[in-house]
């Protein structure tokens, strides 16, 4: 890929080497009732016991009381700013060139497109989704409109999975984004609505649809990226789809346990994935990308 000295988001939000798990403040709805609890019979005897516990520890009461109501110390965060690899900071620059190329495009086709913002982070990180670790991969979070990701795992895309390249790398973004363009038409809302109502095995099967269409978003980033800004060279989109081969859920399951239950599937098939990226990316038309009526897959 040409990505070299193209525009950068500035839709990021870089958190590497920070704690996924930052202290919390006291909500403010639950100051009243907690300062009632301390004055009334029971808050007394919490007191006292939180005394006896710091004079056995040697800790300030104060700071235990504190944790015991903000659920956890604070975390202190360092004033050094974070310093990544040279290699591990090169894949950050590429990836904020790449969002702000699916901006680009989809500020094209999308009337009044918001922006999500990248999060790049180390280890774990908080969202509105819940806490996740870097084993959860790259993922989309709904209800904040973030996208999430470790950059170690481009590397397990090469090492582990035997999916390198640039433009693989540019396929595992365009997808996230492909979910926030999901969560802006509403799609996403409707599948997760299903949820609790049908049975995990049928579930999983608009999950699946779900997971198909976001590669499909994918293709079509990459068919208007091509017509606007030329990035793509020899042998990029080969990438892409062995990318989306190696993380097909046939694929992963017979890699790490030796069989395949199709009934669990929550992604689609290595076959699956490479069609749908593949037909967005020849057509480049929103309306060819109906996974939820495509029989067969």
């Amino acid at each position: 890929m040409k990505w070299q000295g193209r525009r950068r988001s500035s839709n990021i939000e870089d958190r590497r080497g920070k704690s996924g798990s930052e202290g919390r403040g006291i909500n403010p709805m639950l100051l009243g009732p907690l300062i009632r609890l301390l004055f009334s019979k029971t808050g007394l005897v919490i007191v006292g016991l939180f005394l006896i516990l710091s004079f056995a520890t040697g800790n300030n009461p104060l700071s235990l009381l504190g944790n015991f109501f903000t659920g956890g110390p604070q975390q202190t965060q360092s004033a050094a700013p974070y310093q990544g690899s040279a290699k591990e900071n090169e894949l950050a620059e590429f990836s904020a060139v790449i969002l702000a190329n699916t901006e680009d495009v989809w500020n094209g086709i999308f009337n009044n497109y918001r922006e999500p913002t990248l999060v790049l982070f180390t280890g774990s990180v908080n969202s509105a989704c819940g806490m996740a670790s870097s084993a959860t991969g790259p993922f989309y979070c709904p209800g904040d409109e973030k996208l999430y990701l470790d950059l170690s795992f481009f590397d397990d895309m090469e090492r582990k999975l035997n999916a390198p390249g640039d433009f693989a790398q540019a396929y595992v973004i365009a997808h996230e984004v492909g979910h926030h363009i999901q969560k802006l038409m509403g799609t996403t809302d409707k599948v997760h609505a299903l949820r609790g109502r049908l049975s995990e095995k049928e579930y999983n099967q608009y999950s699946v649809r779900l997971e198909l269409q976001a590669d499909f978003l994918a293709g079509v980033w990459a068919h208007h990226s091509q017509q606007m800004t030329r990035m793509m060279e020899e042998g990029d989109l080969e990438e892409a789809l062995n990318a989306a081969f190696a993380i097909g859920d046939d694929r992963l399951q017979k890699q790490s346990t030796g069989h395949v239950v199709p009934d669990s599937f929550t992604h689609g098939t290595s076959a699956q994935r490479m069609k749908w990226f593949k037909k967005g990316f020849e057509t480049g038309d929103l309306a060819q990308g109906d996974t939820f009526n495509a029989n067969p897959l």
